[in-house]
């Protein structure tokens, strides 16, 4: 069944939607009718591609560079997402970065710092503008963040710093979510599995692991970015209305195997 939602006159901000998952979200909310803020940090032909394919396809977008690491980046960027569309309606964060391939014990205060500062710092910063602009204006707006299963499950040797992140994360927004109650504000996240895309770059050229990650999750297939950009559009719709503070697992069910049994 092919679903459609209607975003016309939605105002959407997407964070690091250059590639992968956050160009499928933005391309998924331009072709439902949305005016999109296309954020990037440093792939400036990946985050025009975006925008040329939100155009061809009829919708409204525009480029709006910027680390979300940086505090001094997120005004200005819902200031000129504002003066373009008008005040955002739905924020997605979705930047964030694999962060060191080393274990904790070897992982570097900077390294640590910078990790956090996309992972978390970002999101962080970009939400509670949303919310204090979605409240002032009296907007009952949307705020999704993308996590991964890896919030929960730390399986991943070499990846803590990347767990940490993603856990934190998660309870930020069921903090969030609990403050702007209130005003009508749902703040929901969307934990992707594995989805191809350049972060899984080794299973986008080596067919031996691709076959084997997919042995491990129950609908044997990895996930793709549209996969992710349906529940993302799903959460910021009306029919979503009365969800807010939880995790949507898209991975295929590959939680259900964990913890391991």
């Amino acid at each position: 069944m092919n679903v459609v939602f209607d975003f016309s006159g939605a105002v959407v901000l997407v964070t690091g939607a250059s590639k992968g998952i956050g160009k499928g979200i933005a391309e998924a909310f331009g072709r439902a009718g949305a005016s999109v803020g296309v954020n990037y940090r440093t792939d400036l032909r990946g985050a025009e591609e975006t925008v040329a394919a939100i155009q061809s396809s009829g919708g409204r977008a525009i480029l709006l560079p910027g680390d979300v690491g940086d505090p001094a980046v997120i005004p200005g960027m819902f200031d000129a997402l504002e003066a373009e569309f008008g005040p955002v309606t739905t924020l997605i964060n979705n930047a964030g970065q694999a962060g060191p391939e080393k274990r904790l014990v070897e992982v570097s205060p900077q390294e640590w710092r910078a990790l956090l500062a996309a992972n978390l710092d970002g999101p962080f910063m970009c939400a509670t503008e949303a919310a204090r602009r979605m409240i002032a204006a009296g907007i009952a707006g949307r705020i999704v963040n993308i996590t991964s299963v890896h919030e929960e499950a730390c399986n991943t040797i070499d990846s803590g710093t990347y767990q940490t992140s993603k856990g934190g994360l998660r309870n930020f927004t069921r903090s969030l979510a609990l403050e702007v109650a209130e005003h009508g504000i749902t703040v929901n996240i969307v934990a992707p599995g594995m989805i191809l895309t350049p972060m899984n770059a080794r299973a986008l050229v080596d067919p031996v692991f691709l076959a084997d990650a997919e042995a491990q999750i129950p609908l044997r297939r990895v996930g793709l970015p549209q996969d992710i950009a349906a529940m993302t559009l799903f959460l910021a719709s009306d029919a979503a209305s009365y969800c807010t503070g939880g995790t949507h697992y898209v991975d295929g069910g590959w939680m259900l195997t964990w913890p391991p049994v």
